[in-house]
């Protein structure tokens, strides 16, 4: 048997109060009651917390040991408690690379109309289901493949496929669009973990190109920049990642990029539905 967090509020109650009746008082109970719940955690315990003296009760040995960490217990309680209020108060958005581009700041605007009881908070972390699996984010942006044993997810759009290259690049200094087979050509930076380019984009090719892998989109960003590569990447990319020294065009033929927003399959977050309309309808807005 274990002492329960109600007998430790009393226990604490009587302990600052110095007083059954004044604990009572405060805890909105009998005194009677207050009684059969210090003698409950007594009997737990083993030990005498309190005495009755004239003008009320005094801590024992025994209760002079266990205030502190009764105090420290329910301390810890009551922070888990805000923890779970504010929880349900919020709903945390992850991404590895670039949320929901030219329509991230819009969402954030309207959920803050619509939505006041939950605050959505936009969460970054470079890994393949964006802070989900590590439980850093209630739903995740995510725009590859998960593991659907684990995850749910619903495609709330489509994004064009870009070409990222250096401003100076000698080849396409002039080039307001590329085709893959150009893309090809050159040597692609990627991002194996959780960007949206891999070697199978070119499967069929007689050439496809040569890759330099780096671990997230500021280390992409950086090789482009520095002439070591190009990158192929989702619309929202070039929206939320404008730096000086890179250019980004449209591919002519690439394919399509599906935006997903991910859940656990067994926690279905607050305000999951409102946040799926909510994106959905700003992708159907050309």
């Amino acid at each position: 048997m274990d002492v329960t967090l109600r007998e430790l509020r009393v226990f604490v109650m009587c302990a600052e109060l110095g007083s059954f009746t004044d604990a009572a008082a405060e805890l909105h109970i009998s005194q009677a009651a207050v009684s059969r719940t210090i003698a409950s955690a007594e009997r737990v315990i083993g030990d005498l917390l309190l005495r009755r003296v004239p003008r009320g009760c005094e801590l024992t040995s025994a209760g002079l040991e266990v205030l502190p960490h009764a105090r420290r217990l329910l301390a810890e309680a009551e922070r888990f408690e805000q923890f779970l209020q504010t929880r349900h108060g919020q709903l945390r958005l992850g991404y590895a690379w670039a949320a929901l581009g030219r329509h991230t700041a819009p969402l954030q605007r309207q959920w803050a109309r619509e939505h006041e009881a939950i605050q959505l908070e936009l969460v970054r972390h470079n890994s393949p289901t964006a802070g989900l699996a590590e439980g850093l984010c209630d739903v995740a942006i995510v725009r590859r493949t998960v593991d659907v044993r684990r995850f749910d997810s619903v495609v709330v759009g489509l994004e064009q496929r870009f070409v990222a290259y250096a401003s100076d690049d000698p080849r396409w200094a002039r080039r307001r669009q590329v085709t893959m087979a150009e893309i090809a050509e050159r040597t692609v930076v990627i991002d194996p973990r959780s960007g949206t380019t891999g070697e199978e984009l070119w499967r069929g090719f007689e050439h496809p190109p040569e890759f330099i892998e780096t671990t997230d989109v500021d280390s992409w960003l950086d090789a482009i920049a520095a002439g070591r590569g190009v990158g192929s990447t989702a619309a929202a990319t070039a929206d939320h990642h404008v730096r000086p020294g890179i250019v980004y065009r449209p591919v002519k033929d690439g394919p399509r990029i599906p935006v997903h927003l991910v859940w656990w399959r067994d926690a279905r977050p607050n305000g999951l539905t409102e946040l799926v309309d909510a994106v959905t309808r700003l992708y159907a807005v050309r």
